[in-house]
């Protein structure tokens, strides 16, 4: 299931200052909505804040998948960052986020909702994509590494 569908150039930074959860969530909620006028950023923040107090959405190894529903959108949508320094996330394995990829569904696009989250946390299991993304020069290089996968040596 390529993530293309979800994810555009303009939505995607690298090296984002963000000091906190709670910035990076404001960050990545600003990004989503981005190109989408009828997303309120401040409705998606509140979608994933409340995401958050389920649970960590941080999956290890520098990875955090923030994610929620929205009543109203009509199509899934993504925005990913890298930060410039590491916060801590309260992640599964402990370790701090360096990488962030925000996920908003529809409200009543359950099935969608959990094939999405499978498909990224297969892409940003693979160390190789991990590494590329954290090292890549420009969030273009970024955008074609979560698209494509990361060039081949």
């Amino acid at each position: 299931m390529p993530i293309q569908p979800l994810i555009s150039p303009q939505r995607v930074v690298a090296s984002v200052s963000a000091a906190s959860k709670q910035r990076l969530l404001e960050t990545l909620s600003t990004l989503l909505g981005q190109g989408n006028p009828d997303l309120d950023p401040q409705v998606a923040l509140q979608s994933m804040v409340e995401r958050e107090r389920l649970g960590s959405t941080g999956i290890g190894d520098g990875v955090a998948l923030p994610h929620g529903r929205l009543k109203g959108l009509k199509q899934a949508l993504g925005a990913f960052v890298t930060l410039e320094q590491e916060i801590d996330y309260d992640s599964l394995d402990r370790k701090p986020v360096r990488m962030a990829f925000a996920l908003l569904v529809p409200d009543n696009a359950t099935q969608e909702h959990l094939q999405w989250l499978r498909e990224l946390a297969i892409i940003f299991s693979n160390k190789n994509v991990r590494e590329h993304l954290l090292h890549a020069k420009t969030a273009d290089e970024m955008y074609r590494t979560l698209i494509e996968g990361p060039p081949r040596a």
